[in-house]
């Protein structure tokens, strides 16, 4: 028989109640898995905190923003209005730029072309302009009048020529670019100025009426016997435009030749500038108002059996008083190199020369080119 040893009681207890190696791996696995889904879950916690906190600081930002700033932002940052507001009058110290009742008076150096150019295109301006050539003038100073233009007047923007004369078989043929325009209309021939001048005026006020008016948006009119030399654009369009004239800007209010006869609607004794007929021009329904009233007056002189001291001139001057140009124009714009001025620093426009020799040719036109001696 083998011996027996008999054990004490707390050994057994003790043996019985101690883990095996496998039970405390069994609680370290536990563990630790209990550890790693509490760190998840707080991960997810923080996760949903910062997705909670974004939602409502986008809420919050957006409510703010909505009572604070406008809901959209527009396109355009300059409107038409703001343009003439935008220039920079301070910029030539030398020469007037408004005037009293606050026009601006174009000067290069106080306005920004591009600013000009793009609001006018986003508000689809189109220009007609008119010229008048009659009698010699047509071969004298057409072509070059229209071939200049083409390189200089209102790049960019849908252009019609209206060409009067008698002639319309002996109007030069020129290159237009996309969007241009020639049309040719013919006119009665007439011996003197001061129904030259009636005739004009009726011609554009009838144009306008029966077609220019459902066409563009604005209307220049402009003598032949110029030649365009630099950017006339955009920047020159307005509600009623009036031109300065080159040889009277720098003068004297009591030097300004007015028509003094009191027998004449001309007859002006005070007024603000002397304003040249070679260009005026504006949006179609301010035209065809300056159409208007000069071809009234001139047809009331007539009956009076009165003529006006620069015809159309005179008449153009006496409107411009009574209603106020939006825009002038400065002498760049229509200007004679003869003259030696250190304020102009671009010419736009200048005077072509005049061949009186072979102009006044037909005696009926002695008297008429007489009176355009002053300009």
């Amino acid at each position: 028989m083998c011996p027996t040893y008999s054990v004490p009681r707390f050994l057994l207890i003790w043996h019985l109640q101690k883990p095996s190696r496998a039970s405390q791996f069994d609680e370290m696995s536990l563990t630790v898995s209990m550890q790693v889904r509490r760190l998840f879950c707080l991960c997810c916690l923080f996760m949903l905190g910062v997705c909670l906190t974004s939602l409502y600081m986008r809420k919050e930002t957006h409510f703010f923003n909505a009572k604070t700033k406008p809901k959209s932002v527009p396109v355009t940052v300059v409107t038409m209005n703001d343009l003439d507001n935008m220039l920079n009058y301070k910029a030539r110290s030398a020469v007037q730029t408004q005037t009293d009742w606050k026009a601006p008076i174009m000067w290069e150096g106080i306005w920004e072309p591009l600013d000009y150019d793009r609001i006018h295109t986003d508000n689809k301006t189109s220009v007609a302009l008119t010229v008048f050539a009659v009698g010699r003038y047509l071969e004298a100073y057409l072509e070059t009048f229209l071939v200049s233009a083409e390189k200089h007047f209102m790049i960019g923007l849908p252009v019609m020529y209206y060409v009067f004369t008698e002639r319309p078989d002996d109007v030069p043929q020129i290159d237009l670019a996309p969007h241009r325009y020639l049309r040719v209309i013919r006119v009665e021939r007439h011996s003197r100025w001061q129904d030259i001048s009636m005739m004009r005026m009726k011609t554009i006020s009838e144009l306008i009426d029966s077609e220019m008016k459902y066409l563009f948006s604005h209307v220049f009119c402009f003598d032949v016997d110029q030649r365009f030399m630099g950017r006339f654009g955009s920047e020159a369009l307005g509600e009623s435009v009036a031109l300065l004239h080159a040889h009277y800007y720098k003068l004297p209010k009591n030097r300004f030749t007015y028509d003094r006869n009191p027998k004449s609607k001309a007859y002006m004794e005070i007024g603000d500038y002397y304003y040249h007929a070679a260009i005026f021009g504006g949006s179609w329904e301010s035209v065809k108002a300056i159409a208007d009233a000069c071809l009234a007056s001139i047809i009331e002189d007539k009956q009076n059996d009165v003529e006006a001291l620069w015809h159309d001139e005179s008449h153009l001057n006496k409107y411009f008083w009574i209603h106020k140009p939006s825009k002038l124009l400065s002498p760049e714009y229509c200007w004679d190199m003869s003259l030696n001025r250190k304020d102009i620093f671009v010419t736009r426009l200048i005077w072509a020369p005049k061949d009186y020799n072979r102009l006044r040719v037909p005696k009926e036109e002695t008297a008429a080119n007489k009176s355009t001696a002053h300009l």
